[in-house]
């Protein structure tokens, strides 16, 4: 059955212009004045964007369910407006080998949402990392994490660079230099590095103008340390929150092109774990992350062109995801359709997360989702969920 999309916005060369969208089936079938159709959604004038793609996500299955699962986490990302999103490798078992990377397949067959997976590498896994199949890109912690994933061996980093398509890093300070330095010698024919979470003036500074994809998280956007203070150990992530100049740093490269991707590091854990003597590293994001952008928008600190770049189009072209990130014909029908003028108030007790927190509890934001779409099927519309079957990505 085909479904139109009546009376929307969409952008085209950075600009709002009015359009219709028709689904067929899984796919986006034509956009422009549509007449005919089986069924209609009437859009009200709202915005119609590609569904967001969140390449860096910890649903922390298997093994630490009680924190987040694939469906829940899937169902907090519909929430959020993401449609996709890319699953890190430092779960209980770690996503190391060619069987865990199997094993956490078909566990997530279950979620709401489209999904793909990071793989991991450690100081002896390089054979099964070469044999790992339809990934995004090969995750190096080589600092403080969550698990027991960090990289001391600079070999290590060396081989990763030179057999994996696209290498992510967990590198802070001294690090991010280290890993230019070794991606320029050793680097092989097109292999990428890409820079998770970036946090810091001084990092910002020793990636300008380098062959390096950057990415940013909302948490170092809109918090900084006097925050975490506030927060205690629920603004405790890695890297921990910069100051104020940091922060200012990161919008500033956003602004001049080196931030390439605004992912959320979407790292849930439980309200006890956070009050405790030793909280773990790591915040929920997934559903706030584009509300708190909208609201940028209305700030005037970001256009929309600019979320619809760094959270659809690039992390599809960066990670070579088919047919994803944008409204054009022949692309899959993943949709987020947005408010930019209604008010979304974020509360620890409406967090559809496990985890059923938020370090922005009780922020009031202008901008919301009204609307997201999976795979051409409804899953989230006028704060209503309903089932949509999300499936892995291929990447090419």
């Amino acid at each position: 059955m085909a479904l139109v999309l009546k009376n929307c916005r969409i952008l085209r060369l950075g600009k709002l212009v009015s359009s219709d969208v028709l689904i067929d089936g899984d796919k986006i079938s034509k956009t422009g004045k549509i007449e005919k159709v089986d069924k209609v959604i009437d859009c009200k004038g709202n915005i119609l964007l590609p569904g967001l793609i969140d390449c860096h996500v910890h649903m922390r299955e298997p093994g630490l369910e009680y924190k987040e699962g694939f469906v829940s986490g899937s169902k907090a990302a519909l929430k959020g407006g993401v449609t996709t999103f890319l699953d890190m490798p430092n779960t209980k078992p770690p996503t190391i080998t060619v069987k865990a990377l199997e094993e956490k397949r078909k566990l997530a067959r279950k979620s709401y949402v489209n999904y793909g997976f990071h793989f991991g590498s450690t100081l002896d896994n390089l054979d099964e990392t070469k044999k790992a199949k339809n990934i995004a890109g090969v995750k190096l912690y080589l600092n403080e994490t969550t698990g027991n994933l960090r990289i001391d061996n600079i070999d290590v980093v060396k081989e990763a660079i030179k057999i994996s398509r696209i290498s992510c890093f967990h590198a802070e300070g001294k690090n991010v230099e280290t890993v230019l330095r070794l991606y320029g010698k050793y680097r092989h024919n097109s292999n990428k590095i890409y820079f998770c979470h970036i946090s810091r003036k001084s990092e910002i500074e020793m990636l300008k103008n380098k062959d390096a994809y950057v990415e940013v998280t909302p948490h170092h956007l809109f918090l900084t340390d006097k925050d975490a203070k506030r927060l205690k150990g629920f603004g405790l992530m890695k890297p921990t929150l910069g100051k104020k100049s940091d922060q200012a740093a990161l919008w500033s490269a956003i602004r001049k092109g080196i931030v390439n991707t605004i992912a959320t590091d979407h790292a849930p854990h439980t309200i006890e774990e956070k009050k405790s003597d030793k909280p773990p590293f790591g915040v929920p994001g997934i559903e706030t992350m584009l509300p708190l952008l909208l609201d940028a928008v209305n700030k005037k600190r970001l256009k929309l062109a600019d979320i619809q770049r760094l959270c659809c189009e690039n992390p599809a072209d960066i990670f070579k995801i088919k047919n994803k990130g944008r409204i054009q014909a022949g692309y899959d029908a993943d949709l987020v359709l947005i408010d930019l003028k209604k008010k979304t108030k974020i509360s620890n007790g409406a967090i559809i997360s496990k985890c059923g927190w938020s370090p922005w509890d009780g922020k009031i934001l202008n901008g919301s989702v009204e609307m997201a779409i999976v795979n051409g099927m409804v899953g989230y519309k006028d704060g209503g969920f309903y089932r949509t079957h999300g499936r892995e990505v291929e990447f090419f």
